[in-house]
């Protein structure tokens, strides 16, 4: 077996891109590129994928099957997540990109995506038998899963992804203590299956997977002056440093977010939502601990794809 592999995750927020090579002996990742496509915006509370939003994935899946083509790519895996699965008129997105790049989108559960993440998060992080919980926050969903590194014990995708909750709920910039109280209503009510199931499993660490705990750890890393590479696959947050970001957060506007260091433009309106919700978790539930993985969905999918083909072979 000897394969070039291109998994395309398409978020509600980003589209990425991840190339790389396997062989019998594993693989290596050659290229990653994502574009903020944010098919979500304006029709993600409504269920469907606006023109402006369509226009915008067919650009960005456009570039991606260029980059295919240079790369000499044999396996192309492309699919869709919560705004795809939600969206009235998801099979006309479908629809066009194939007839545009010839590739085929699969739109994959929450459950399924649930169970990449995991995935990912194992390649990335050794759990050992501690049981952790792993939180991934999309545009439109947000998939929590309460794993060690041999077993998932529970896992569940919430369709109150961050681009959902900044539409509903961000109205003022900066946010409001009024729309943060909103949020903590909303919250209580949404979140009632994960504090189930964290009272039966007791998880003392959250995992972030990605997204917004990249740019957190980024944040935070500027701040402690701690200098990391791009190949790091863990990258350093703590409590305490979560929490003075989140005080931050929440006294700027966009453009006063926009000049912290380690900030970047595609993570900027939806970061103080995602930020109320993981503030949210860490207040009603004991954790002593924060790990970030940057392995998350798409990592997790080309595993498994790794796998499959491994057994094919």
């Amino acid at each position: 077996m000897n394969s070039k592999i291109a998994i395309i995750d398409m978020g509600t927020n980003t589209f990425h891109l991840l190339i790389a090579e396997a062989d019998e002996r594993g693989y290596r990742i050659i290229s990653r590129e994502r574009l903020a496509v944010k098919i979500g915006m304006g029709g993600i509370n409504q269920g469907v994928i606006t023109e402006a939003g369509i226009h915008r994935a067919l650009l960005a899946m456009q570039s991606f099957k260029n980059t295919i083509e240079l790369t000499g790519v044999t396996h192309v895996y492309a699919f869709g997540t919560s705004a795809l699965r939600n969206a009235s008129n998801s099979e006309e997105v479908v629809s066009k990109i194939k007839a545009l790049t010839n590739i085929d989108v699969n739109i994959i559960s929450g459950d399924k995506e649930a169970e990449f993440i995991y995935l990912g998060v194992k390649a990335a992080l050794h759990m050992e038998h501690e049981k952790s919980l792993i939180i991934d926050i999309g545009g439109g969903s947000v998939e929590f899963i309460i794993g060690d590194n041999d077993t998932i014990f529970w896992k569940r995708s919430l369709e109150i992804g961050a681009q959902r909750l900044l539409e509903q709920f961000h109205k003022n910039d900066p946010i409001t203590p009024a729309e943060i109280e909103a949020l903590d209503a909303y919250f209580a009510e949404a979140l009632v299956p994960v504090f189930d199931a964290l009272k039966i499993h007791h998880p003392e660490i959250l995992i972030g997977s990605s997204g917004t705990f990249d740019t957190l750890s980024d944040i935070f890393c500027i701040q402690h002056d701690i200098h990391k590479t791009a190949e790091e696959i863990e990258t350093p947050l703590s409590l305490a440093g979560f929490y003075e970001i989140y005080q931050e957060l929440l006294q700027k506007n966009r453009a006063e977010r926009m000049l912290i260091p380690g900030m970047i433009e595609m993570r900027v309106d939806m970061i103080v939502v995602a930020c109320c919700l993981i503030r949210y978790l860490l207040e009603h539930h004991a954790f002593r601990r924060i790990r970030v993985s940057t392995y998350s969905l798409k990592e997790g999918v080309f595993v498994s794809l790794i796998n499959s083909l491994k057994q094919h072979a």
